[in-house]
């Protein structure tokens, strides 16, 4: 017998083993009500909002943060700026590391399955990033982008009153939660 995902109950299933989750792993800036798959390797100090999605075998480093409404599919990762590489007479291994700036990731963004997201970039409101891609620069809110290395596909909104919509969505208060039923 399958839950209602729809349901009270499953809401407050779903709360209860975030919490126990963000306890045991000790995320303190992860919402109670975000969900991080338990195979996924997330640095401590992640900031989640509220109905954050990361899936399976996701690699998120330090210094990144995730805005309300935001899903990672699986194997999404967010790695990078870690290497000093510009002295030819140092090896890269032995070159310590640069400062390291925060990733942003905005609220509603859907970054699809194996997706490499180089840290230290800001990733917009309402940002579709495509399975498999890699992006090296920022994501303007509200765009589309796939590819190696991302760019540009579309604007995910062709009309002016969707995205005013969007953007006011984004801004206001918490939604309660409608999570879709499996397909049967």
């Amino acid at each position: 017998m399958a839950l209602d995902r729809t349901g009270i109950l499953y809401r407050r299933l779903r709360i209860v083993r975030n919490f126990v989750m963000r306890t045991l792993k000790r995320r303190s800036k992860v919402q109670p009500s975000a969900f991080v798959h338990v195979s996924s390797h997330i640095a401590k100090d992640l900031v989640a909002e509220e109905y954050v999605f990361v899936g399976k075998n996701c690699e998120i480093g330090p210094q990144v943060r995730l805005g309300r409404y935001t899903m990672l599919a699986s194997a999404v990762s967010i790695i990078g700026q870690d290497h000093v590489h510009s002295d030819p007479n140092v090896p890269i291994q032995f070159s310590g590391r640069p400062a390291q700036s925060e990733t942003v990731i905005g609220r509603d963004v859907w970054i699809g399955r194996n997706a490499i997201i180089m840290r230290g970039l800001i990733i917009g409101d309402g940002a579709i990033v495509g399975a498999g891609s890699v992006v090296t620069r920022n994501v303007p809110a509200r765009e589309v982008w796939a590819g190696v290395p991302a760019r540009k596909l579309r604007d995910r909104f062709m009309d002016p009153a969707d995205e005013a919509a969007h953007r006011a969505m984004v801004a206001g208060p918490i939604l309660e939660p409608r999570f879709a039923q499996p397909q049967t």
